[in-house]
């Protein structure tokens, strides 16, 4: 980026193939700006950015991720990725009271975190390097979905600086009561084989991590060589309820999706925004929907680039992030399509390019796009036989109610301890002193 700023020239070089040529940065930069802006292709990787902030630095050296971009993984190397639905967990949402319940989602961490270790011990892998490359490190991704309905909810536009401030405290929260649990677990099971106690404290990102953690890492090792990583989630968003998926912005208050069907066939099915459903059971007929519920194309490449920039200071691994750009002249493939990915540089990004397949494209930008936004005439009924019956709601009052009984899949215990800094982590991973 510093030679296309200063207009100098870029070397392309295939070490292991011998070949090398120079050209000029702001020719290649341009090529690449116009064919992602065009077909989604290609993806841009700041290898050099992944290689500083690796955790395992002292031990593998990476060259390339997995197809959506949030796991930078050496040879051989497995994905292990779950996601937490952050609209499951807005408490009174769409009211002056609503709030993100932070001690729900941190008590919800290490049951995330000791299923995905186990993933590592009770799969199959077809290649035995891929079970020794992935058991060596047991590097896993927990990050978020539903964000921009959690936002809706909230009342916080995605582009507002009070929005950022929400979803970055929600994926803090969310890494350091990671790496509590895993520290809990290299007591229980052992640490990761690779792990090595000073080159890993060492490691950019563990180095920013509260002493309380860095203190129980040296003490008891880790599990889990990398914890955090925001994916793009859009099938597990499907099931979730049709949340809007990993961090992007709701993509559409309503529209149709292309289903494929037993014989081949796609067929349309209507959908519509969750949290806009939420709200229309209880605004009066007619009403405008909240300025809240702001949609992809309503938020600029840049103010999308700075929500990614907000969240990565808390994510060890990466984030797959799609921007949606308008179409035709001065979109994607202009000034505003360049800026965009300067401007994720400049945030700590380290990877632009695909993210389900469809990075920075307007809807007609590749093909056989499976969500088009629209008005929804009907949803489509439930097939004969199913009864459709209403999702478990939290109960009103936030935490204090919770405690009383089970909600969102896990029973409350004890209340969470504080760290000294006032944020909290569970019970159980406390005694390290």
């Amino acid at each position: 980026m510093h030679a296309v700023a200063g207009d100098g020239s870029w070397t392309l070089a295939f070490p292991r193939f011998g070949i090398e040529r120079t050209t000029r940065a702001r020719d290649l930069w341009g090529a690449i700006v116009g064919g992602a802006y065009a077909s989604a292709e290609p993806g841009v990787l700041f290898i050099d950015r992944i290689r500083a902030e690796d955790n395992l630095a002292y031990c593998e050296t990476i060259s390339a991720t997995n197809p959506c971009g949030e796991i930078p993984l050496p040879p051989y190397g497995a994905c292990d990725l779950g996601s937490i639905n952050l609209a499951a967990f807005v408490c009174d949402p769409l009211t002056a009271h609503a709030r993100l319940d932070l001690d729900a989602i941190a008590a919800l961490v290490p049951l995330a975190v000791r299923m995905l270790d186990n993933v590592w011990t009770l799969s199959h892998f077809p290649v035995p390097a891929q079970g020794e490359q992935g058991r060596s490190s047991r590097r896993i991704g927990l990050g978020i979905t539903g964000l921009g309905d959690a936002l809706a909810m909230l009342g916080l536009r995605y582009d507002s600086g009070e929005g950022r401030a929400a979803a970055a405290a929600a994926m803090r929260t969310i890494v350091e009561h990671a790496y509590a649990a895993s520290i809990e677990l290299a007591r229980e099971r052992g640490a990761f084989p690779r792990f090595e106690r000073d080159p890993f404290l060492a490691a950019p990102f563990v180095t920013r991590l509260p002493r309380e953690l860095r203190d129980g890492i040296a003490r008891h090792g880790l599990r889990n060589s990398h914890l955090a990583a925001i994916a793009p989630a859009g099938t597990i968003s499907v099931l979730a309820g049709g949340v809007s998926s990993g961090i992007e912005p709701i993509f559409a208050l309503e529209g149709r999706r292309g289903v494929r069907q037993e014989d081949g066939t796609v067929a349309e099915v209507a959908v519509a925004c969750p949290a806009l459903l939420a709200w229309r059971s209880s605004a009066a007929p007619g009403a405008q929907a909240p300025e809240s519920f702001v949609t992809a194309t309503g938020i600029g490449p840049e103010a999308q680039l700075l929500m990614q920039a907000a969240l990565q200071p808390h994510v060890d691994n990466a984030i797959s992030k799609t921007t949606n750009v308008a179409a035709g002249p001065g979109g994607g493939g202009g000034a505003p399509g360049r800026s965009t990915r300067s401007a994720g540089v400049k945030g700590g990004c380290s990877h632009h390019g695909p993210s389900s397949g469809r990075p920075e494209a307007g809807y007609g930008g590749r093909r056989g796009a499976i969500l088009v936004p629209g008005r929804a005439c009907r949803l489509r009924p439930p097939p004969p036989g199913c009864e459709r019956r209403p999702a478990p709601t939290r109960p009103r009052g936030g935490t204090a109610a919770a405690k009383a009984g089970r909600t969102t899949g896990f029973r409350w215990s004890r209340p969470p301890c504080r760290t000294a800094s006032g944020r909290s982590l569970p019970t159980r991973v406390r005694p390290w002193r």
